[in-house]
């Protein structure tokens, strides 16, 4: 009988649909059960609401947090809020804030402040081309076609807010993606470094390595969790 591993919840990034994981959640079907956080039902939900959706969504008593992008502040919130319950972390090119900073804040100037402008004036949802050649932009052209006509605007607050404070689990790490045009690998250096973990590895990939190399991506997060402290 095949011995089931821990379960995995997974954090998307900020306005991306449950479906981009689904090739992933397929890889890992037959050692990981994995579920997909929900977010908050309304627009201006805070940090703390982002994770205690993400926490509802875990039907587990304890589990590995697997985040990606803005994924990253939420985790932070979800191991202050319940910290006995997250076993593990893995951030995927995500953003990691220092202990009191926030999504904004965590980015170098002045993208921070065109970011802070950009979100006062015209929300929290990109423009199709900034989405295309970002977030989508080494996806084919049908997958980048889907991506920008289901992208979710989010609560500025997801931005805005810090989390409150806690440590990450013992068991955590970094996957950087080298051709990111979203996130530069130089942020995710540095986001890697504010994780202060000695588990860190690449994927030659945009910012969707969970559709640009699903099956990688799976390996990389077995290979993980399947390290133990010490």
């Amino acid at each position: 009988m095949t011995q089931t591993r821990e379960p995995i919840l997974l954090l998307s990034g900020a306005g991306l649909p449950v479906w981009i994981w689904d090739q992933v959640r397929e890889e890992l079907a037959a050692s990981h059960p994995t579920v997909v956080a929900e977010r908050p039902r309304h627009d201006r939900a805070s940090l703390t609401e982002y994770a205690a959706a993400a926490l509802d969504s875990a039907p587990w008593e304890r589990f590995a947090i697997v985040a990606h992008s803005s994924g990253g502040p939420v985790a932070a919130e979800i191991v202050t809020l319940a910290p006995d319950r997250v076993g593990a972390f893995l951030a995927v090119t995500a953003v990691v804030p220092k202990p009191g900073r926030s999504f904004v804040t965590s980015m170098p100037l002045p993208n921070r402040l065109v970011l802070s402008l950009v979100m006062r004036l015209a929300g929290t949802r990109p423009p199709d081309a900034a989405i295309r050649r970002g977030v989508a932009g080494r996806v084919d052209t049908e997958t980048a076609d889907r991506i920008v006509t289901e992208f979710k605007p989010e609560s500025v607050r997801l931005y805005r807010d810090a989390p409150q404070g806690g440590g990450f689990p013992e068991r955590r790490g970094y996957l950087s993606t080298s051709q990111d045009a979203a996130l530069p690998i130089g942020l995710q250096q540095r986001f890697a470094r504010n994780l202060d973990t000695s588990w860190n590895e690449s994927l030659d990939s945009g910012h969707l390595p969970m559709l640009e190399a699903p099956a990688a991506l799976a390996r990389r997060i077995e290979n993980f969790l399947a390290r133990r402290p010490g």
